[in-house]
């Protein structure tokens, strides 16, 4: 009665708790499915930083290749400034000259060379324009030349030289683009058929 004898004293009778059943866990299992989640993490760390060195030799590589590209973009306007001295020049004067003039004009395209081999070996090429299809990204459209005898949309005229460093436009190409088909609409009042 000792049930009776605690419910008398004001405590409460105890009761049986059910322990609750906890599934095992195997400990190899455990620590293989550790192992796994941990090789995982290495092998995602280590893509990732294979990727970063990738991108860091490539932004490097573009580093050396590109750095001196405004340096050659405003080398070109000097070039330009040669290039046009020499246009204005006739040819009769230059195959007529002597003295001075001869030896300032031979001076004028030595330098022109000059500037263009150094260009060169710096990797800054000239853009192919003049009978190419015109491409935005490398060509700027002055203007539109009428003429049938070339398919619409190729360069005619190249009016300023257009540069590249590597595979980055320096300055685009001025050029002057075929409008194919013909020289145009004709005027009102005219017969198309004649």
């Amino acid at each position: 009665m000792m049930s009776d004898e605690n419910a008398a004293q004001g405590e409460t009778p105890e009761t049986e708790i059910p322990e609750i059943e906890t599934p095992e866990v195997d400990p190899v299992e455990a620590l293989r499915a550790e192992n796994a989640e941990l090789r995982d993490r290495v092998l995602r760390t280590h893509a990732e930083m294979e990727n970063l060195r990738k991108r860091t030799e490539r932004d490097v590589a573009d580093t050396r290749s590109y750095a001196i590209a405004g340096f050659a973009r405003d080398m070109l306007s000097a070039t330009d400034a040669l290039s046009r001295a020499l246009l204005v020049i006739p040819a009769e004067t230059r195959e007529t000259a002597e003295g001075t003039l001869k030896s300032l004009i031979e001076g004028l395209e030595l330098a022109e060379r000059e500037m263009q081999r150094l260009l060169g070996k710096h990797g800054v090429k000239p853009i192919e324009a003049a009978g190419q299809k015109f491409d935005p990204n490398k060509h700027q459209a002055m203007f539109e030349v009428p003429n049938p005898q070339v398919p619409e949309g190729t360069v005619v005229q190249v009016v300023q030289e257009g540069f590249a460093i590597g595979e980055r436009v320096l300055r685009p190409a001025m050029v002057g683009v075929a409008k194919g088909g013909g020289a145009g609409p004709a005027p009102e009042g005219v017969d198309k058929a004649v």
